[in-house]
């Protein structure tokens, strides 16, 4: 394929920064790939094709195609390695990241401890109202540490569970849920991949991120206090349900706790990536894998003479590895790739110019959460990444809370909400949550409104 340049464009041959391409037909091909290749993933709940995959395929076109544009015409053809290798290195560093995380998440999962926790919310017994509550914040304060599509998920579980046939409560539970589970996510370098991405790239210290939790927690109460009036006020019948925990299941919460520590502070101490210190916290899970493994036949005896002391079913950490949500991995690889090639191309820097420049940082950090509800809000936040304007911590937090949050407007603005239709299918849709979409952009509005007040000094 040979891709027709502006005239001028070959005179470029001893240049040391990227060609400007926007107004090339490879910049109008890379973009028209890109846009089918994020219909294909915004139509997922309804194609069943997994997302990552076309992203993963639009990302090898673009950069083809630009590497095969700079061949032709004389360009330094190191310029597009060097870009998708720096690409590459900035993927590893957020996937490894992830990857940790996931893990951990996973083996409290394969340990019980989610399950346990849903099933002594089903017995407890409260009413309808209490436990829309209940979930609520439970989501907000779990999403920080775990992520906001697990949090979402364990919590559904439960509303499911004592909601039943009640439509409307799991309709309202469900929305209640995805909003706090992204409020929860935008006050923690851990809690969503945004502000996951804003921390490593250095751009924001990791103690600043909590100046967001009051305009976080306006963002979930908001919505929350006005649904609480039309949730069914009744009380569902209890449930007996038990369930225990698998043996280490408390070592392993305490693990990832101490894997959390242990990135902050090589990070804000030794100047490492915070993922050099999410690995070394996946040796503490693999270690204590190890002796739980070694001990299992021992303590499958003392059960059998009595003891008990928690299941002795014997635990593999590459089994939680294995069960990682790889989809979305790739996918933040395609996004990453295309984004990165769209960058490359020149398109970011037109998009910086014309938001930053012309609209001011207050009215494109505020458009940028408005994009992450119907636009996930990984390609969002690393485009404004990659843009990197030149802006105060206050705008840097804002554009964070706003990608964040932004995605619960809609069903389909962040993971938690796409999980959940699937999850509580005919109960929680697009249109049930686009119903009370007006209140929770009252909710958007007013957390961005507290920012400006309470964190002014960040400005």
């Amino acid at each position: 394929m040979v891709f027709a340049m502006l005239p001028g464009l070959t005179m470029a041959a001893s240049i040391d920064v990227p060609v400007d391409l926007t107004n090339s037909s490879v910049g109008y091909f890379a973009l028209c790939i890109f846009i089918i290749a994020y219909a294909l993933v915004i139509a997922e709940e309804f194609t069943q094709l997994r997302k990552s995959k076309p992203v993963i395929l639009a990302a090898g076109i673009i950069w083809a195609a630009i590497a095969w544009t700079y061949q032709i015409n004389g360009f330094p053809p190191e310029l597009p390695e060097n870009a998708i290798r720096h690409n590459l290195l900035e993927y590893a560093e957020l996937m490894l990241f992830l990857l940790v995380a996931m893990t951990y998440v996973n083996s409290m999962d394969e340990r019980q401890v989610f399950e346990a926790l849903r099933a002594k919310l089903v017995a407890s017994g409260f009413g309808f109202r209490k436990l829309f509550w209940i979930t609520g914040v439970l989501a907000f304060f779990i999403s920080p540490v775990a992520d906001n599509l697990t949090t979402a998920l364990l919590m559904c579980a439960v509303v499911l569970a004592v909601g039943g046939t009640n439509t409307k409560f799991v309709t309202l539970a469900c929305i209640n849920i995805v909003v706090a589970a992204n409020a929860g996510g935008a006050f923690s370098p851990f809690g969503d991949i945004t502000t996951l991405m804003v921390w490593q790239k250095g751009i924001v210290d990791f103690w600043a991120f909590f100046a967001l939790f009051i305009p976080a927690v306006v963002n979930f109460i908001v919505p929350a206090t006005i649904m609480h009036f039309a949730v069914p006020n009744e009380r569902p019948i209890p449930s007996n349900e038990t369930v225990q925990l698998r043996r280490g299941a408390p070592g392993i919460i305490v693990l990832f706790l101490l894997t959390i520590i242990t990135a902050v502070s090589f990070h804000n101490f030794l100047n490492l990536p915070p993922v050099i210190g999410m690995l070394t916290g996946l040796a503490y899970l693999q270690l204590f894998g190890y002796y739980l493994k070694m001990t299992a036949r021992k303590v499958e005896k003392e059960e059998h003479s009595g003891s008990n002391i928690g299941s002795p079913v014997a635990f593999d950490v590459f089994h939680p590895i294995a069960r990682a949500e790889w989809d979305t991995l790739l996918f933040f690889y395609g996004v990453v790739a295309c984004v990165g090639g769209l960058g490359f191309l020149g398109y970011l820097g037109v998009a910086s110019e014309l938001m930053y420049t012309q609209w001011g940082a207050t009215a494109a950090n505020i458009t940028i959460g408005g994009l992450s509800a119907v636009i996930d809000n990984i390609p969002v936040m690393f485009a404004v990444l990659t843009m990197n304007p030149d802006m105060p911590t206050g705008q840097w937090l804002l554009v964070t809370l706003t990608a964040g949050v932004g995605g619960s407007m809609l069903s389909i603005g962040s993971a938690a909400g796409v999980a959940l239709m699937g999850q509580a299918r005919g109960q929680y849709t697009f249109f049930s949550h686009l119903k009370w979409t007006p209140v929770i952009a009252l909710g958007y509005a007013a957390s961005i409104a507290t920012h400006f007040w309470i964190n002014a000094d960040l400005f």
